[in-house]
C-alpha cells in the first residue's frame, strides 16, 4: 500500500484539501497575522516575502494542505505531512498554523485526529517539530498524547536552522487514547 501524502481529508470541523499555488493569497491572508508567528522560531513569517518561501517549501514537499473551516468555507490555515521514513517506519506532521479565531476551538484536535487516524494506516511513529520556545504548541501537542523525547536543530526551507523539539506519538498510543473516536 503507497502512502498518499494529500488526500482530501474532513470530519465535522475541517475540510483538508491539497494545497495548492492558486492558494497562496487566500493562506497569505491568514498568515499575515504577526501574532500566529509570536513564539514561532521564524517570528517574521507574517512578512509576505518570507511567507512566500514558507510556501514554496509546503508546495515543495507534495504533502501540504490549507485547512478550510467547514461551517465557514474560510480557510484557517495549513499543515503537511513530510519526511517519510520507509526503514523507521515513521513520518513527520507539522508547519501547522491556525488563525487566531480558531485557537481554543478544538480545531487543533481535530486538524490532527483526521492526519493520525490516515496515516497510521501506512506508518507506526508519527514525529512533531515543535519550536523549543512555542510553548502553545507543545501543550497543544502533549494534548493529544504525543511526548517529547529528544531536541533537534531543524532546517526550515529557506530559513535559518532553528532549535525545536521533538515529539513522538506511536500508532499503539493513539489507538489506546482513541482521541479522535
Amino acid at each position: 500500500m503507497s502512502i498518499k501524502l494529500q488526500p482530501v481529508l474532513e470530519n465535522e470541523q475541517v475540510i483538508l484539501y491539497p494545497l495548492k499555488e492558486n492558494d497562496f493569497e487566500d493562506l497569505y491572508a491568514v498568515a499575515s497575522d504577526p501574532q500566529i508567528w509570536e513564539q514561532h522560531p521564524n517570528k517574521d513569517r507574517w512578512q509576505k516575502e518570507v511567507f512566500q518561501t514558507f510556501f514554496e517549501g509546503a508546495m515543495q514537499s507534495k504533502g501540504a494542505f490549507k485547512i478550510t473551516n467547514k461551517a465557514s468555507g474560510k480557510t484557517i490555515g495549513s499543515t503537511r505531512f513530510y519526511d517519510y521514513d520507509k526503514e523507521n517506519d515513521s513520518i513527520l506532521i507539522g508547519y501547522t498554523f491556525y488563525a487566531t479565531s480558531s485557537w481554543g476551538t478544538g480545531i487543533n484536535k481535530a486538524v490532527k485526529a483526521l492526519m493520525l487516524d490516515y496515516i497510521f494506516q501506512f506508518v507506526s511513529k508519527v514525529y512533531f517539530h515543535i519550536g523549543a520556545n512555542n510553548v502553545r504548541s507543545q501543550i497543544a501537542i502533549s494534548r493529544i498524547g504525543a511526548e517529547k523525547i529528544r531536541e533537534q536543530e531543524v532546517a526550515y526551507f529557506g530559513e535559518p536552522d532553528r532549535l525545536n523539539f521533538i515529539y513522538e506519538i506511536p500508532k499503539e498510543k493513539w489507538e489506546t487514547l482513541n482521541v479522535s473516536k
